[in-house]
């Protein structure tokens, strides 16, 4: 789909439309040659303000057979001295949705005229590959007549006068990132009766045979002789039968320094005995975000291949309500050894991923991120724009920090002193509380998982905003958004904290 060419091919390219962007009070090294294409109306056009250069401004005209390309596309970028990623990520966005809208089949893009600097070239080409694709992604549907949305998007001539051999390795690295993110949105997106623990499972084993990835499935007989009570208590209310997923990928010689990701897999949550309320509960497919993050997150991995240790753990059930579920009240006993004494039921996420962050432990996690769709109090407090984060561990924050900037996908951390591991002490009759209120909700239920992190170097990544978009964004469709797979295949590529 990607080619890269010189940037002197810019007048006599072919495709469909070729993409420009403009920095306000700044000359484009091309423009004036364009422009004397167009007999001088281009700077007018600059001038009367119809082709704005204020960021994320888009505007387009026919060529009427003035240059090769049938139509032009400037993208405005704002001042030079205040550009950033997010803008030049979102600038393109918004031109690439016009263009998909549009359904055309070739586009050019001087990737130069994008430039705040000539080394941001990898940076940027990596952004539009993967934006290109984010902004191609459409929700299945399964109508009898369906709508012809998808993109007809075919060839992509990246145009440069810098290397050209850089620019395409960024492009196919950005190519990579959109396809992890947008089949973790197809996961999200999957409807429940779709989309089993079983089904789960089956969609990482073709990740793990794609690859050459060691994978396992723990089954229901061997979950209980094992001791995992949390995530078997929330099964119970279910017919589906819980998975215990687990992936290795090996990119060191010896299995050490291992980083250890566990997604929350709950394919599909009623609240149990604690029921939610029956408005917005058909969204509740997305509450395996977390375990869609971690599997589009191994998809791009095991194409970039990484030379770091990565295990993936998913716990994976549903959380209904029959003759048999989990109540109010009940003590389960976790694969660590803790006792719980549940006050909610629909505290679920945090049961199963006690036991699947125990269980990375016994499979030799060096480091541990988690990630879930966990808590209501999270959407409050930062809308659908930002991850909550809670960590024991300084550093290993930061990389992860460091990574999601990059991925362009916001996170902010949260405190987690002593006061607060304290109202995880409230019950008479267990070592925890799962649900000790609604008071700093977000922060408890990740120190919740703390306790089973123990001493492991330890991120909590709660997406229950960002995982789901309630309408369409600058990069996709309502549903979905494949939240924190670019973060995590970041900090696998990046990963330095290695003993």
């Amino acid at each position: 789909m990607y080619s890269v060419k010189q940037g002197s091919e810019l007048l006599s390219n072919k495709s469909d439309a070729l993409v420009i962007g403009l920095f306000e009070n700044e000359q484009y090294e091309q423009f004036e040659e364009l422009n004397e294409k167009f007999d001088g109306g281009l700077k007018s056009l600059v001038e009367d303000g119809s082709i704005k250069t204020k960021a994320k401004e888009v505007a387009s005209l026919f060529t009427f057979g003035k240059i090769n390309a049938k139509k032009l596309y400037f993208v405005g970028l704002g001042s030079k001295e205040k550009v950033t990623n997010e803008i030049v990520r979102e600038a393109i966005a918004k031109v690439f949705k016009q263009i998909h809208k549009e359904q055309l089949t070739s586009v050019a893009v001087d990737i130069d005229s994008f430039l705040k600097e000539e080394d941001a070239a990898e940076e940027v080409a990596h952004i539009l590959s993967e934006v290109i694709g984010l902004t191609s992604y459409q929700v299945a549907t399964y109508k009898q007549e369906q709508k012809d949305t998808e993109s007809k998007l075919e060839a992509v001539e990246v145009l440069t006068d810098l290397d050209v051999e850089l620019i395409g390795d960024s492009l196919e690295r950005g190519r990579v990132y959109a396809n992890g993110t947008n089949y973790a949105r197809h996961l999200v997106n999957t409807p429940g009766n779709k989309l089993t623990p079983t089904d789960l499972a089956e969609e990482a084993k073709i990740i793990a045979e794609r690859h050459g990835m060691e994978i396992s499935v723990l089954e229901k007989k061997e979950m209980e002789e094992l001791g995992m009570g949390a995530l078997l208590s929330v099964a119970m209310g279910s017919d589906q039968p819980p998975k215990m997923i687990v992936l290795k990928y090996q990119g060191r010689e010896t299995w050490d320094n291992v980083l250890a990701y566990v997604g929350k897999g709950l394919t599909f949550d009623a609240g149990g005995i604690s029921i939610k309320p029956s408005a917005d509960m058909h969204q509740m497919k997305m509450d395996m975000g977390g375990a869609a993050a971690v599997l589009g997150a191994m998809d791009v991995i095991g194409e970039q291949k990484p030379e770091v240790n990565v295990l993936a753990v998913i716990p994976s059930s549903e959380n209904l309500l029959n003759g048999s579920a989990l109540k109010p009240g009940d003590v389960i006993h976790s694969l660590s050894g803790k006792t719980i004494e549940v006050r909610n039921t629909d505290a679920e996420g945090r049961l199963i991923l006690a036991d699947g962050i125990t269980y990375a432990k016994q499979l030799g996690a060096d480091y541990l991120v988690d990630v879930a769709t966990l808590t209501g109090a999270c959407l409050v407090a930062f809308g659908e724009h930002t991850t909550g984060s809670v960590t024991n561990n300084e550093e290993m924050f930061e990389e992860l920090l460091l990574s999601s900037a990059d991925a362009g996908e916001r996170v902010w951390r949260l405190p987690n002193d002593d006061v607060y591991k304290e109202m995880l002490k409230t019950s008479d009759v267990a070592d925890l509380n799962n649900s000790p209120g609604r008071m700093a909700g977000t922060i408890t239920a990740g120190l919740f998982l703390g306790e089973f992190a123990g001493e492991t170097p330890w991120v909590h990544l709660d997406i229950a905003g960002t995982a789901w978009a309630s309408q369409a964004t600058s990069f996709g469709p309502k549903g979905g958004t494949g939240s924190m797979v670019r973060t995590l295949a970041n900090l696998a590529e990046e990963f330095t904290l290695q003993k």
